[in-house]
């Protein structure tokens, strides 16, 4: 049999490596701040690029596409050569992922502060950055389909099955979601409105977590646990259903996070029941992964690597049952919108995601560089205090979550709300927000002792990029199946084959979900009463959407009692059809907003914006004081108006003609109301009176950004007749 002789491309491992750690210390230390922030809302008083509500899509955008992103392209590199005898398909396509992958994370940490976002949760960036994903996916994707073809191992190992699976879905998933129409260079509006908004974005939401962050660190968890145990994986058959039956199965658990709101109950419903069956296809990996370890226990009390990918396999089975089991109606009551669901992500995120890259990073450092991990004992101290960090983190916010819930659901023996003021409730679970910021700076304490024992390692170690290795070349066979071969065996070995039946299975249920609900307009009943906002509304809730407000406030009230009594009249389907985006929100940190219009004066409204104290007692809403200084553009008005005449919303030519006048008459009488406060007209006139003294610009209120945010928020929820609500 001739043998050959090639090399590994290592060096594309180890950049993908030195990424993954600088862009998870950035991306962490952003959350930690984010942590702070709950507790001294003014930390970055003032820097409206250092506000929550930008930084929170940063956090997200790093550690999910920073991090994890770049974690896992280090992983499938270094194990897909390894399991497929070839050098990666091309050397200068692996540089352009690396390369484009940081270019776009360094134009995500750029746009997201300043304020350019599409407020979709895990697809913030906007259109031109969209577009470099995709393009950049695809380069990844080719340079892993080359190599498979190009492979001197027949069959395909598990691993490469959930590579496929990622590449094609994620692919399927991002374009889908970020179909929208750009306005500006760094300014576009979804295709999709309201409730179809909705579902598929949360399609594309829970399946990012399924095929970003789980089905590759499946793949990288049946090369990596068995690697470092020395053990073959416990079962192939159970990898064979593990992987179609999760594959299958996950792409139609999406609309579990839309529970009880405007969503057609039949998507509901179907979200509902596959979720629940994910339960069966993901403890069936959990088992595979941790039964792999049998008869290496010994091993791993004493290998941090072991440690961590215990721990990894742990998290992804606690978080696996907690998913399906938020799923039922009755438990998602409970928890949507509270902090259970902020600790069930964090399992998910520090302990599946984070411990198992910590792990291969100790695995791999070691072996890319021809030496020993510097200190044993310091990858023990990570993993501890790692694990401490996570409990801590973690088990605060079920508290907060279970204690929200309660408080926000009691009534007194009259009928009447036992915490009417929403603010009550945030106090309360203040402790825990302590708890978890110093579960956060933990976790992160032990990433640092990680990167110091990492470079260490790295500098005593040798320099090897081109790692040399020998197979033997792959030979012509049938490819009709031999005898007593399995149907599986023959296809591990038909790449193609399997890359379109792994399509055809998440296709199903994305197209029987989402096209009814796009395609037939009677499953999203209109409302006559509702009209399409202003150009002064549209204007604001563009700021609105900058400005991340819907990190903490969400849009859709759901039927149930304390709901209704707090917030006023559930929400309908009909009342978002010209909501591009929709922004139902999936987080309260604030009180709900659908029914704000109108509840409070202009003069509130203002107050509230530039010092939440000042008309919330013991808010944690930071200030928003460039929103009063800052002069609201206009230059886009008329072809924003026009983007969404394109997608259906009614705006005339004459009301596109003459928005500017338009916007000018609804700001003039925001004006006036604002300058019937006593206060403010005396603020006013002394600052115009400065300005005009000093040869200074001085812009009128009317033509302020604050005016339009005002103008916006007054609108919502008032469409239609509402009963009275608590305020």
């Amino acid at each position: 049999m001739e043998m050959q002789q090639f090399h590994y491309d290592n060096k594309i491992v180890k950049n993908f490596l030195y990424a993954t750690m600088v862009w998870g210390v950035v991306g962490m230390l952003v959350g930690l701040l984010l942590a702070f922030m709950f507790l001294f809302p003014n930390l970055t008083d003032g820097i409206s690029w250092l506000s929550f509500g930008r930084l929170r899509p940063l956090h997200t955008n790093a550690v999910i596409f920073a991090f994890v992103g770049n974690a896992i392209f280090a992983g499938v590199y270094y194990s897909t050569q390894r399991l497929l005898k070839a050098r990666m398909f091309s050397d200068t396509l692996s540089k352009i992922n690396f390369w484009g992958w940081q270019l776009i994370i360094v134009a995500a940490a750029i746009t997201l502060p300043l304020g350019f976002t599409t407020s979709k949760e895990y697809a913030e960036l906007e259109w031109p950055i969209d577009i470099a994903i995709a393009a950049v996916w695809v380069v990844f994707g080719w340079n892993l389909i080359g190599t498979i073809l190009k492979r001197r191992q027949r069959h395909l190992y598990v691993a490469i099955w959930f590579y496929i699976a990622t590449f094609v879905t994620v692919a399927v998933l991002h374009i889908f979601n970020s179909l929208e129409l750009p306005v500006s260079a760094l300014k576009s509006y979804s295709v999709y409105a309201g409730v179809q908004d909705a579902l598929v974005q949360w399609w594309y939401g829970h399946n990012a977590v399924a095929f970003f962050l789980t089905t590759p660190f499946l793949g990288l968890m049946y090369y990596f646990v068995p690697k470092a145990a020395n053990r073959p994986v416990y079962s192939y058959k159970l990898s064979i259903v593990h992987f179609w039956s999760l594959i299958f199965i996950y792409i139609w658990a999406g609309p579990h996070h839309l529970l009880y709101t405007a969503l057609p109950e039949w998507a509901q419903n179907l979200g509902v029941a596959f979720s629940v069956m994910l339960l069966m296809p993901s403890w069936g990996g959990m088992i595979n992964g941790l039964l792999t370890l049998r008869g290496a226990w010994d091993k791993v009390r004493i290998d941090p690597v072991l440690k961590f990918m215990v721990v990894a396999i742990t998290g992804y089975g606690m978080a696996t049952f907690e998913g399906p089991t938020l799923s039922l109606k009755n438990v998602n009551a409970v928890a949507h919108f509270t902090d259970w669901i902020i600790a069930h992500v964090h399992v998910g995120a520090l302990a599946w995601n984070g411990f198992l890259t910590f792990g291969m990073i100790y695995f791999l450092v070691p072996r890319l560089f021809k030496t020993k991990l510097y200190s044993t004992g310091l990858a023990n101290l990570h993993f501890w205090i790692g694990t401490l960090g996570i409990v801590l983190y973690a088990l605060p916010m079920y508290v907060a979550g279970f204690t929200q819930y309660s408080m926000w659901q009691q009534f007194n023996p009259d009928g009447s709300l036992v915490y009417g003021n929403f603010l009550e409730t945030v106090t309360e679970i203040i402790p825990m927000y302590w708890m978890r910021a110093i579960g956060g700076t933990l976790f992160i304490t032990g990433m640092l002792i990680m990167v110091y024992n990492i470079i260490v390692t790295i500098k005593q170690g040798s320099k090897v990029d081109d790692e040399l290795a020998e197979a033997a070349a792959l030979e012509r066979v049938t490819n009709k199946r031999t005898l007593g071969e399995g149907w599986h065996t023959w296809l591990e070995r038909r790449p193609v084959k399997l890359t379109i039946l792994a399509t055809i299975a998440i296709l199903i249920g994305g197209i029987i979900q989402i096209v009814p609900t796009i395609m037939v307009k009677s499953n999203i009943p209109t409302i006559s009463s509702v009209k399409p906002y202003t150009p002064l509304e549209l204007e604001g809730r563009d700021i609105y959407i900058r400005e991340g407000c819907v990190s903490c406030h969400s849009q859709m009230i759901r039927p149930f009692r304390h709901e209704v009594e707090r917030y006023g009249e559930y929400s309908k389907a009909g009342e978002y059809v010209y909501d591009h985006p929709f922004l139902w929100g999936s987080k309260r940190t604030g009180p709900d907003l659908h029914r704000l219009g109108k509840k409070y004066s202009d003069n509130w409204h203002f107050n509230h914006m530039y010092d939440p104290q000042s008309t919330s007692s013991g808010s944690i809403m930071p200030r928003y004081p460039w929103l009063i200084k800052n002069e609201l553009d206009k230059s886009d008005t008329e072809a924003k108006m026009k983007t969404m005449v394109s997608l259906g919303v009614p705006y005339s030519e004459e009301e596109i003609a003459n928005a500017q006048q338009h916007m000018l008459e609804q700001a003039s009488v925001i004006e006036q109301n604002l300058y019937n406060d006593p206060d403010f007209a005396k603020t006013y006139d002394a600052d115009k009176k400065y300005a005009a003294e000093n040869g200074l610009e001085f812009v009128e209120m009317k033509n302020r950004e604050i005016v339009a945010l005002i103008a916006y928020l007054q609108r919502l929820g008032t469409d239609i007749q509402v009963e009275t609500a608590v305020k």
